[in-house]
């Protein structure tokens, strides 16, 4: 257009007149006049000049903020559509999220508190139970208004916002469970060097690795989401947002999209399994090894508790991600997702600490303590 309006003075006859019919038409279309003629004191290039300001202007907008979409806000479609299950699953997935909290919280305080469990067991322990307690607040109270509302609507930035941090936590949980379970080959495996390789310093260097790792996946899928367009449908086939569901709604390609899950899905899940996977075999052939037959029951039951969370939340996780957005239906992704986003989150507590006899210990005396004041 200000290529138009330089070229002005540059042509004459007809050239002119057709160039003059061309900023006209651009003009009229932008401002909805119809062909009307505009009077002959009008400043056309003035009009052209605006048109062009203003679309520069919304571009540069959209650019700044994000939204590369005409869709403003989303319609969350929950889990069910059942009127008769509304109320009963309010109420089971609000106490189990109250379960959550608690749990988690509580054992964020109670190795506070405790001096004794200032170990890096428990401090990768703690670490867990800040993620799965933010994991599960992520989405858990947006899933709980789509069982009292007619629609449950969410907006752009806020869907965007929701999933760059169930991403974060998401990811971080891959990433710990197998911190967690470096530590516990090291405690079994290399008991006279376990205070020199799990100091503090790399303890602190582990969780950094984590939550690099976390940052990295979510910045990028987040970054690869705020460039597809979404035109027209605007309800989510989930009760939260996440990505396979958002991509369905798109007009635009998703090459990208899905290239970008497959490889960090890919990665996030198979590197912490196989860390995951070699740790228990090396701690299983040191068990073997253990003459006390009560001794290996304890710790076979031990290990059989974290390979039954590790194989649900893995399993559900690789059920969701690692598969052609064709393949299955958006119904059973839901049902996997309820397992890594709320179920998990609650078991967490009771498979990690609250079977752990130093944690009933120091349970135990904070009440004691409690009851002495």
């Amino acid at each position: 257009m200000l290529l138009i309006v330089w070229k002005w003075n540059c042509v004459s006859g007809g050239q002119k007149e057709r160039l003059k019919e061309t900023k006209r038409t651009i003009i009229y279309t932008f401002l909805s006049v119809g062909e009307h003629p505009l009077d002959e004191g009008s400043n056309e290039d003035s009009l052209l000049i605006c048109c062009f300001s203003f679309i520069l202007t919304d571009h540069t907008q959209r650019m700044f903020t994000g939204n590369n979409s005409t869709v403003t806000e989303f319609i969350l479609a929950g889990l069910t559509n059942q009127p008769e299950l509304q109320l009963p699953l309010f109420l089971l997935f609000l106490g189990i999220y109250l379960f959550t909290v608690v749990g988690n919280l509580g054992m964020i305080i109670l190795i506070g508190l405790s001096s004794h469990l200032h170990t890096p067991m428990y401090y990768f322990l703690s670490c867990l139970s800040f993620i799965d307690f933010c994991h599960s607040t992520v989405i858990t109270p947006k899933m709980l208004v789509n069982f009292v509302v007619e629609k449950n609507i969410i907006s752009y930035p806020e869907c965007m916002t929701q999933l760059y941090f169930f991403l974060i936590f998401v990811i971080a949980d891959c990433y710990m469970l197998a911190v967690m379970a470096y530590d516990r080959y090291v405690a079994i495996c290399r008991p006279l060097l376990y205070n020199v390789i799990m100091s503090p310093q790399i303890c602190s260097g582990l969780v950094s690795v984590v939550y690099i790792m976390a940052f990295l996946g979510a910045t990028t899928h987040t970054a690869c989401m705020l460039k597809v367009f979404f035109c027209k449908k605007n309800v989510i086939n989930h009760y939260f947002c996440d990505l396979l569901p958002l991509l369905k709604l798109s007009c635009s390609s998703t090459y990208i999209n899905e290239a970008m899950i497959l490889f960090f899905g890919s990665l996030n899940i198979f590197a912490p399994v196989l860390t995951i996977v070699s740790s228990y075999i090396y701690i299983i052939a040191s068990i073997l090894r253990i003459q006390s037959t009560e001794g290996r029951s304890k710790a076979f039951s031990t290990c059989s508790s974290h390979i039954m969370a590790v194989s649900l939340f893995y399993g559900s996780t690789a059920f969701m991600y690692l598969q052609p957005s064709s393949v299955g239906s958006m119904d059973q992704g839901k049902v996997s997702s309820v397992f890594y986003t709320i179920v998990i989150p609650m078991l967490n507590p009771l498979i990690y600490s609250l079977r752990n006899k130093d944690v009933k210990v120091a349970l135990r005396k904070i009440l004691q303590r409690r009851k002495f004041w």
